[in-house]
């Protein structure tokens, strides 16, 4: 409809919403050809806040398929764009991410630094996901 319409950054959103649909429901081609096309309306159109957002989509599906390399790239611009235009919940999720990924991979210290620095963020904000953080992080001591 949005394509339709040509609202580009509706498209990109529901590109988006497609692709972590997509994701969820094990499709993780389509996932991967949905976000990728919502990251690059996004680019299109200068929407960073859109890049980022869908830049730890991506992330989360690299990590899904155990490429954590490319997932910590991806959270890494992610991070990058959140903390350049002060988006402090995409920073959080691109630091988890990149935190898990460093957990798949057996680097733990790394992961639970990551991790902490998420826990940081959300308790600075009030965000509901700092409980689930704490208790990810009880297996990694203080």
């Amino acid at each position: 409809m949005f394509r339709d319409l040509g609202i580009q950054l509706g498209q990109a959103v529901a590109l988006n919403k497609l692709g972590l649909v997509q994701q969820l429901t094990g499709d993780y081609p389509a996932a991967a050809a949905s976000l990728q096309q919502a990251l690059d309306v996004h680019r299109d159109l200068g929407s960073r806040f859109g890049q980022a957002q869908t830049l730890n989509s991506l992330g989360e599906l690299s990590s899904r398929t155990s490429a954590t390399q490319q997932a910590r790239e991806r959270h890494a611009q992610a991070l990058a764009i959140a903390c350049d235009i002060g988006m402090p919940l995409e920073e959080a999720r691109a630091l988890e991410g990149i935190g898990h990924s460093h957990l798949q991979d057996g680097t733990t210290g790394e992961g639970a630094a990551h991790l902490r620095q998420e826990l940081a963020i959300y308790q600075r904000i009030g965000a509901p996901g700092a409980r689930r953080v704490q208790e990810s992080l009880l297996p990694y001591g203080p």
